[in-house]
């Protein structure tokens, strides 16, 4: 049997890689020996700290807690024996953070906030799943999601940093060649744009005041991907709803319009979130921390 120690930094890696082959490569070990520390460590501890199944393994509740509180034991170890480092390694969090956000909210707001820790903290590692399905955090082992929109999960932890207006727009030469919708029901014979629900296979409804919601008829440009659907916008192939980080930019460039401004909607919230789950590491705390400073602006 392996010693304790090496038994949990094995079990950390594993815990850490998307599979057991990930973490021995991480290692320099081979899969078979990681296999074989976690057996040792299930038999400790007396339960069960991965689901296996046919498609590979996945974490299991009791696994996650053991895993938070072995991260950072193992690195304090670690840090008694490179003498005159202490202080200062207690001052640079390690390790790998897991985010997920929408594509578009992603690119434009969270990688240049990432960009600045990752400079300010070169031990930290990032994997980021950008997607405009809402990724379940708690079952996809992330520890920091951003979403726009509603939260009303009593798992996560929220903070609202943000609360951009959804804005309908249009080129100047669209709104020339066709004129402005007057009202909601004009964009049905307008060009349009939409971005499709992935989980339905849907277009998303366009929000507008009141409580109104309409999904334009046959629209021109229909996309999964909420930056291609902008970069349609853009090129004038039809009107589209865009939220206001997206949007005000290049309405006060010339390059948008926005109309109907009469109807429209009460902003949406963006919320950063984690999962309440046990102990949270320092490396967890401070990227968290700085995504709320950062999209709050303070």
């Amino acid at each position: 049997m392996l010693n304790r120690l090496e038994m949990l930094r094995i079990f950390v890696a594993a815990a850490e890689a998307r599979n057991f082959k990930e973490a021995a490569a991480r290692l320099g070990i081979s899969p078979q020996a990681v296999t074989r520390a976690v057996q040792d460590l299930e038999a400790a501890q007396g339960e069960l700290l991965f689901h296996r199944n046919t498609r590979g393994v996945q974490i299991t509740t009791y696994g996650e807690h053991l895993a938070a509180q072995a991260r950072d034991s193992v690195q304090r170890i670690d840090a008694l024996f490179q003498p005159g480092t202490e202080a200062a390694r207690s001052e640079q969090p390690e390790g790998l953070v897991r985010l997920t956000a929408p594509v578009a909210l992603g690119r434009r707001l969270m990688v240049p906030v990432l960009n600045r820790i990752g400079q300010q903290y070169p031990r930290l590692r990032f994997d980021m799943q950008l997607s405009d399905t809402h990724a379940d955090v708690v079952d996809g082992r992330i520890d920091i999601g951003v979403r726009y929109g509603a939260m009303h999960d009593s798992r996560y932890i929220a903070r609202k940093v943000a609360s951009p207006p959804f804005l309908t727009v249009g080129t100047s030469a669209l709104i020339a060649q066709y004129g402005k919708p007057k009202t909601i029901e004009q964009l049905h014979d307008l060009p349009t744009t939409s971005l499709r629900d992935l989980s339905t296979g849907k277009a998303w409804p366009w929000y507008f005041a009141g409580g109104q919601h309409i999904s334009p008829v046959n629209p021109r440009f229909l996309s999964s991907d909420s930056e291609a659907e902008f970069d349609a916008i853009l090129a004038g192939l039809g009107f589209g709803q865009l939220p206001g980080f997206m949007a005000e930019a290049p309405i006060a460039e010339g390059r948008l319009v926005p109309v109907l401004q009469k109807q429209q909607p009460d902003a949406w919230d963006i919320y950063v979130y984690r999962p309440q789950r046990g102990p949270v590491p320092a490396r967890i705390r401070l990227v968290y921390d700085q995504l709320v400073a950062w999209l709050s602006g303070k």
